[in-house]
């Protein structure tokens, strides 16, 4: 529970606002101090008075109030709380936050605040699924903002979708959460390993490419290699960054995880990461997405054709890391095929212009299954790997990764 805490609470413009007087209302009840900070497009929604009388705080709006600025000041109130919760977060408000805008009271305390934030977004449903709003959650999630919702459900416009603002107990909930203390873990110490001080990427999983609120295109990855990759890179002392789509996995020990659903999710999250020593892109991300994406269950009517699903070609994100302007070191992607194995894994390492290529036969039992038999693709050559056990193929990479960030001068074509 919040008791003793201070929560931070901004206030943006959503006709969901409402919903943050509540939200006020059980962190009081549950011994929370709540300060809050309403923008102007929020003040539209709820007024101040409103706000003071259930907060029992003064309202700041003001980044320019000469009071204000005297008695608190928009740097304190960064510093002050334990927390802040942006509830509701309107898409202009989140677009401000990943990109470091700071143009009002609200937006300069986010950006100057060095506090655990948590926000929870509350739009239109095609503002929530386009693709700006989807590349500006993806940078917030990877910088460790929190996120809770949205929700589904009937919006102000007389209109159903994803972008419904999370209830109030159920934010209260996730702000509990983020207040707890730690559980107790085993002390474990950072491994001094061959990769110590070096950063890695890593991505993993399939990605769930949405055609309506509850089919999606995917790929048939458990994502089992990928966070295998990631945890041996962490056990030769790497700093990794795993960016995760969609799995039943556990988060890897000692690594930073970013979740994400889309293919430009992950795109906007790889390159949120960088700068890295390596990249390793281990993830099925899907080829195509749904070139407009339904609002409501596509049905099935007696006696009609299906319907058309045009599709979209994905960012291709190993291609896009490999000629990135703060490229890796070192760029290494799969091939996962069912024919023609290294051949084709031959012509896609020159295609995408990475470095390594870990080609692997997925005609059988290797998507979801425990082992896997790869071909290391380099200039200088294939080799042929036995089929091993996943975790034994990724100590084997992360080995060979290490070996060749050992020699800083040499990178290979």
């Amino acid at each position: 529970m919040p008791a003793g805490k201070h929560v931070l609470l901004v206030v943006s413009g959503s006709v969901s606002a409402y919903k943050a007087l509540e939200l006020t209302r059980l962190l009081r009840k549950a011994g929370a101090r709540v300060t809050p900070v309403l923008t102007a497009g929020g003040a539209r929604f709820v007024t101040p008075h409103a706000l003071q009388a259930i907060a029992g705080e003064p309202v700041h709006q003001d980044l320019w109030s000469l009071q204000g600025e005297a008695d608190v000041g928009h740097i304190r109130l960064a510093r002050m709380p334990d927390m802040v919760a942006v509830v509701p977060a309107s898409a202009d408000l989140l677009a401000k936050m990943a990109h470091g805008l700071a143009d009002d009271l609200a937006t300069t305390v986010l950006l100057a605040t060095e506090r655990p934030v948590l926000v929870a977004p509350a739009m239109n449903w095609a503002m929530w699924g386009h693709a700006a709003t989807r590349a500006n959650m993806a940078l917030l999630r990877a910088r460790g903002v929190r996120v809770v919702g949205p929700g589904t459900g009937a919006m102000a416009e007389a209109e159903s979708g994803p972008g419904r603002l999370a209830e109030p107990a159920e934010i209260f909930q996730a702000i509990a959460a983020l207040l707890a203390p730690p559980a107790a873990e085993p002390q474990i110490p950072q491994a001094a390993g061959p990769l110590a001080g070096r950063h890695v990427l890593v991505t993993s999983g399939p990605t769930h490419e949405p055609i309506d609120p509850v089919r999606y295109i995917a790929n048939r990855s458990s994502g089992r290699q990928g966070h295998a990759i990631a945890a041996a890179l962490a056990a030769l002392g790497a700093r990794v960054t795993l960016v995760s789509g969609p799995v039943a996995l556990p988060d890897p020990a000692g690594v930073s995880v970013v979740h994400v659903e889309s293919a430009r999710e992950m795109l906007a999250a790889c390159e949120a990461a960088l700068p890295a020593d390596a990249a390793i892109c281990a993830a099925a991300v899907a080829d195509w997405r749904s070139a407009g994406e339904a609002t409501q269950k596509l049905k099935k009517v007696p006696g009609a054709p299906p319907p058309p699903l045009a599709l979209a070609l994905n960012p291709d994100i190993l291609a896009t890391l490999a000629a990135h302007a703060r490229r890796p070191g070192l760029v290494v992607g799969f091939a996962a095929e069912t024919e023609n194995v290294v051949p084709n894994a031959i012509a896609k390492r020159r295609r995408k212009g990475c470095d390594w290529i870990v080609a692997n036969d997925v005609s059988g039992d290797v998507m979801g299954g425990a082992e896997n038999t790869v071909h290391l693709v380099t200039e200088a050559g294939v080799e042929d790997w036995p089929r091993l056990p996943k975790a034994e193929v990724a100590a084997r990479l992360a080995a060979r990764l290490a070996a060749q960030l050992a020699e800083p001068e040499t990178r290979p074509a």
